[in-house]
């Protein structure tokens, strides 16, 4: 599956929207029948559009009332040193996103806690003692505005689908 139809462009947003959709709701919302749409939901899994369904957890309703965001600084960029620090990230269940950045630092994270004394033993613990952590730069969220994982289709719809 190289391009995306407008029908795959409207499974994938109905899917973002509730992925719990049943394929008969689902084939309805786009304007398939169940058959089709089904095998199209398939394509769209096997090819790589879908990476995966799960449920979405408010973290304050499960006690995770902190989100903080660490930059990570590397003492050194080289790739094995990189490899074992990624790693080590993996592992953490509470650092609940990584990306490389651009600019001042190797890594930004996005860890959660339950207050911010769990945060701070974290931090001391597990963030400073990460192999190859040169320093911890730290940012609170103070409420959060928009979060969402609904990626925008847009683009998708005028013609310009990958």
């Amino acid at each position: 599956m190289e391009t995306l139809d407008k029908f795959d462009i409207a499974i994938l947003s109905e899917l973002q929207t509730d992925g719990r959709l049943s394929n008969a709701e689902l084939s309805a919302r786009v304007g398939l029948s169940a058959a089709p749409c089904w095998r199209r939901v398939r394509a769209l899994e096997e090819s790589g559009f879908i990476k995966g369904y799960r449920a979405e957890i408010d973290r304050h309703k499960i006690g995770l009332g902190v989100l903080a965001f660490v930059r990570l600084d590397a003492d050194r960029n080289t790739g094995d040193a990189t490899s074992v620090m990624e790693e080590a990230i993996r592992k953490l269940p509470e650092i609940i996103a990584c990306h490389y950045i651009s600019g001042t630092g190797t890594f930004e994270l996005q860890v959660v806690a339950q207050d911010l004394d769990s945060f701070s033993r974290f931090a001391l613990k597990s963030l400073i003692n990460l192999p190859n952590v040169k320093d911890l730069h730290t940012s609170f969220s103070l409420g959060e505005v928009k979060a969402s994982s609904a990626l925008p289709l847009g683009h998708l719809a005028a013609g310009n689908s990958p």
